[in-house]
């Protein structure tokens, strides 16, 4: 049984993925250890062919960056692991400062820190040096107690048992993040290595905008509370005391009409914000992000409860037509003419909102139980 895997995957990689295996040999060399190289690839240039005749293991055509590190993790037997890209912008004769860590029994998960280390001219654009990364590890490094320089380093080593502990699912550049996170969350001991980052010999496959709001997206996921129902209580608390505030002091036609707006649009963006936060905290329970036993998303996916929830729903509705009618029926009574009702149709169109939000959000989380009851 190997002792010490490397695992990379590769995409249209046939210039750097000759040196990488050499390099990579020469580390599991160095420890005088069985080894193996994985590579992982979805190219259509010649490097599976000259990662094969180099006699390493190759898996192909897998699509998608976390794919190919989840089919390639899964394939290693090694006690210590480590992955990093096949395109030699990451120094492979720098591993052995992540696996004498690991072997050493120092930590449980290394990775390397391209921003403390040295980055070469050219090798990283200046918006993802100065903003998209330090930006995005802060957000990180916030959320969940983690305390990195460099969050999406390609360039990590692992133990066995600290891989078995982490519960990677992505499939995409959001991966990195990912991977970052279970290890925060399931306690695992982190230490952060400088290195050397290259310039790349092909074009980068980053997306900048695309790639950092799939890591930022993956985050929102993991904790909506920060990014959602903090902002979204916030907001439908100020819409509520406006209106209740305005509603209190009786006509509002004259001078606080454009108060009573703002207070009600508000109020219902800060009810769609809650709401969005809700559908994301039940699809991280249901998908197996979180924990099955946290208690109030269990108690809030229980049948009785989405039926309150539908009948709240249908009251806020119900109410909101009464007040509508009772607009109508004013207008009516004094024939069709001008009148001063609208602090009511405000009202009127605030609890329809609301309600009907209420009662389609009640559909969705029961479709989800379904998704819950399919996976027993």
């Amino acid at each position: 049984m190997p002792t010490i895997s490397i695992v990379m995957p590769s995409m249209n990689e046939k210039k750097t993925i000759e040196v990488c295996i050499q390099k990579s040999l020469a580390v599991i060399d160095n420890y005088k250890l069985e080894g193996e190289i994985i590579v992982v690839d979805n190219s259509t240039d010649r490097t599976d062919e000259i990662a094969r005749s180099m006699g390493v293991i190759v898996i192909e055509s897998v699509k998608g960056y976390g794919n190919a590190y989840i089919t390639g993790l899964s394939r290693s037997k090694g006690d210590y692991i480590a992955i990093v890209d096949a395109d030699n912008t990451y120094d492979i004769l720098e591993l052995p400062k992540f696996l004498d860590i690991l072997i050493s029994g120092e930590a449980d998960f290394v990775i390397g820190s391209r921003l403390k280390g040295t980055i070469k001219k050219g090798a990283m654009p200046l918006l993802h040096r100065y903003i998209g990364n330090p930006l995005l590890t802060w957000v990180l490094n916030i959320l969940f107690k983690t305390r990195i320089s460099d969050a999406h380093c390609g360039m990590r080593a692992f133990t066995r048992d600290a891989l078995n502990k982490m519960n990677i699912k992505t499939h995409g550049m959001e991966m990195a993040s990912e991977m970052v996170i279970e290890a925060a969350d399931k306690g695992l001991r982190i230490k952060e290595v400088p290195i050397t980052y290259d310039v790349r010999d092909t074009p980068s496959k980053l997306r900048s905008f695309q790639d950092g709001w799939r890591h930022l997206r993956f985050m929102m996921l993991y904790r909506p509370v920060p990014f959602l129902f903090i902002p979204g209580a916030f907001v439908f608390l100020l819409g509520m005391f406006l209106m209740v505030a305005i509603m209190l002091k009786g006509s509002v036609v004259e001078n606080r009409l454009h108060s009573l707006i703002l207070g009600s649009m508000l109020l219902v963006i800060g009810s769609q914000i809650l709401t969005t936060g809700v559908y994301l905290k039940v699809y991280g329970f249901v998908h197996g992000i979180y924990e099955r036993e946290n208690g109030w998303i269990k108690k809030l996916l229980d049948y009785h409860s989405l039926e309150k929830e539908l009948v709240a729903g249908g009251l806020m509705v119900t109410a909101g037509m009464f007040l509508g009618a009772s607009v109508v029926f004013k207008w009516i009574k004094s024939g069709y003419g001008s009148m001063s009702e609208m602090e009511f149709a405000i009202m009127a169109m605030v609890f329809g909102a609301i309600g009907f939000q209420m009662i389609f959000m009640s559909i969705f989380l029961s479709v989800l139980m379904l998704d819950i009851d399919t996976d027993r």
